[in-house]
């Protein structure tokens, strides 16, 4: 019994390494998916057609490319809208100053201030 036991540590730390590092290679993330019955299915029906699946110590594990994270939204500002410088120029003025810049007039108190959104 204890050698049983012995083997079941060593191939759940087995599973837990390989976890691992499939998730710090380029984009591998692994899912456990409950007991292997139907493994392949429920794979396919979470993951797509790209996943592929192992069934380790009666569980079901999909690995599939990770999805790349949202990019990052930060704000600026580009001086001030006016007569001479409407929202379509608070844009223009953000695509300027910011990469992939888009800008709007935002009022403040008595300021009408161009707020930019980018990608960072």
């Amino acid at each position: 019994m204890q050698r049983t036991t012995s083997l079941v540590f060593l191939v759940n730390f087995l599973i837990m390494f390989t976890s691992v590092v499939n998730q710090s290679r380029a984009g591998t993330c692994v899912a456990t998916l409950g007991p292997c019955e139907n493994c392949d299915q429920k794979c396919l029906a979470q993951y797509g057609p790209s996943v592929h699946t192992q069934c380790g110590n009666s569980l079901c594990l999909c690995i599939y490319q990770c999805p790349p994270p949202p990019p990052k939204v930060c704000n600026g500002g580009a001086g001030l809208c006016s007569q001479n410088c409407p929202a379509n120029c608070c844009d223009m003025n953000c695509a300027k100053k910011y990469n992939a810049g888009h800008g709007s007039c935002v009022t403040l108190g008595n300021f009408n201030l161009c707020q930019c959104t980018y990608s960072c």
